[in-house]
C-alpha cells in the first residue's frame, strides 16, 4: 500500500505574521484562515501552518500523506517495525494515525472514515 503526500504542516509562533508572509511575499492563495491552522492552495499538495507548541517547535515542519485504508497501513507498518505514535483515530472526517520515519520525525497518515 502506498502514500501520497497530502500535507505539509510548517509549526509556526505567530500565526498572522506567517499568514501575512505566506500572502504576501509568497503570493500563496489563502484556503482557510483560523488561529491554531490556515492552509494554502499550492497544487496537489497543501502547505498547512500550525500554531506550534512545546512538542512542535517554531519553524518545524511534518509531512501528511494519505492511504487508502489508514488502519490497514498502520498495521503493515507496525509489522515492519514502524514506530506507531498514535494509532488511527476518526478526526475532522478522517481516519488519522501519527508514525515516526527513520530518522525520528513524526507524520501522519488519513483516509477517508
Amino acid at each position: 500500500m502506498s502514500a501520497t503526500l497530502t500535507y505539509v504542516i510548517k509549526f509556526v509562533g505567530n500565526m498572522n505574521e506567517a499568514v501575512r508572509f505566506h500572502v504576501s511575499q509568497l503570493g500563496l492563495q489563502l484556503r482557510f484562515e483560523s488561529p491554531e491552522w490556515t492552509e494554502f492552495d499550492t497544487g496537489s499538495t497543501v502547505l498547512a501552518l500550525h500554531a506550534a507548541s512545546k512538542e512542535h517547535p517554531p519553524g518545524t515542519c511534518q509531512l501528511g500523506f494519505s492511504v487508502s485504508n489508514a488502519d490497514a497501513f498502520c498495521a503493515e507498518r507496525a509489522a515492519a517495525g514502524v514506530k506507531i505514535v498514535s494509532a488511527p483515530v476518526d478526526l475532522h472526517g478522517l481516519r488519522i494515525a501519527k508514525l515516526r520515519d527513520s530518522d525520528g520525525a513524526e507524520f501522519s497518515v488519513s483516509s477517508g472514515s
